[in-house]
């Protein structure tokens, strides 16, 4: 399985950025997948999840009403939508098939990952 994270990059504050996260060799159909962000010298940070139905969760207050995560299971990818970008969003961004309780299930299977950074 790979996941291949794309779409970040160097925006002002206010602005606007859609993440992209394809996995290959696997059918995401059925599953839960999710964003995490890691700053610099910060740990990974759970973001948002959505399920097979769907359904969405965002894990942190500030993204609330700014993100939106969605899904596209004919090109086996899920998107982040981020709108209203603040400077503390500067992060690399990362995508995960998700447990129940929103852990990452490939541990080992990270992509590179996609850097978001916002201007002040």
């Amino acid at each position: 399985v790979q996941l291949v994270e794309s779409g970040g990059g160097l925006v002002q504050t206010g602005g606007s950025l859609r993440l992209s996260c394809t996995a290959s060799g696997r059918a995401i159909t059925v599953d839960r997948l999710g964003w995490f962000r890691q700053a610099p010298g910060k740990e990974r940070t759970f973001v948002a999840s959505i399920d097979w139905m769907g359904t969405s969760e965002y894990n942190i207050d500030s993204v609330k009403g700014r993100f939106t995560i969605s899904r596209d299971n004919a090109k086996n990818t899920i998107y982040l939508q981020m709108n209203s970008l603040k400077p503390e969003d500067t992060a690399v961004y990362y995508c995960n098939f998700l447990d129940i309780s929103n852990n990452p299930v490939l541990e080992d299977t990270w992509g590179q990952g996609t850097q978001v950074t916002v201007s002040s």
